[in-house]
């Protein structure tokens, strides 16, 4: 006699549908990521957490001047009080970093969400909060609102906000790969110069290959169920 099928929860169904395809340093990226990653498809909290985390680990894991702060932990920075967010931000030991990059959106609540990313970049030595923003500035009130929350907690008193002129995105979708390519670009140029102002604009073919370098990456990182 057959044994009786074990009836499966709701939560192991949902496992089972969307399984998952790379477990990178805590970060867990599945099948409805990869989908993402193939466009087009605007970016989720997840695959910019990854991505982050990978230049934070192997890149740039010899950089120890620049910290990358996360989709929800950058989120999170806006609302919190100023006794939280010192504490956060003394946990991030941000006060030793000469850089810090912050994936920024535009939802208002603490949680989850969006429609626009850009990124945001602390430079100590110059005393500067550099905005990148592939969509004319749409994320300049959550630039303010995210540097005036770390100026305070940190006694950055004097430091300002300086929007930067950047390579605009063409289509709607792609403001999540302007940031990481971004990210990269500045941390390359830190790397040398030891400062932000100067960076170059991005080139539209780094922008147009970058999904595609993502989908490789986790395939060298041994993703699984990923077609390149």
């Amino acid at each position: 006699m057959p044994k009786p099928t074990k009836k499966l929860s709701s939560q192991e169904q949902a496992q089972q549908s969307d399984p998952v395809c790379l477990n990178f340093h805590d970060i867990i990226l599945r099948t409805k990521d990869i989908n993402i990653l193939k466009g087009p498809h605007w970016l989720n909290d997840q695959i910019i957490a990854f991505y982050f985390a990978y230049l934070k680990k192997l890149k740039y894991k010899n950089n120890s001047e620049v910290l990358f702060v996360a989709p929800a932990v950058t989120q999170c920075m806006k609302f919190i009080s100023q006794e939280e967010l010192t504490t956060m931000l003394n946990d991030l030991n941000a006060g030793s970093k000469m850089f810090i990059l912050f994936a920024l959106n535009d939802n208002i609540t603490a949680h989850a969400g969006g429609s626009h990313w850009s990124l945001l970049a602390l430079s100590r030595p110059e005393r500067t909060f550099y905005h990148f923003d592939s969509f004319c500035d749409q994320n300049g009130g959550a630039a303010s609102q995210l540097m005036h929350q770390v100026k305070a907690a940190m006694n950055y008193k004097r430091f300002r906000l300086k929007p930067m002129k950047c390579l605009q995105q063409t289509n709607t979708y792609d403001c999540g790969i302007h940031l990481l390519c971004m990210a990269e670009k500045i941390v390359d140029y830190v790397n040398i110069f030891k400062c932000i102002d100067g960076v170059g604009q991005l080139k539209q073919e780094t922008v147009d290959g970058k999904r595609a370098k993502l989908l490789k990456l986790i395939v060298t990182l041994g993703g699984k169920h990923v077609s390149v």
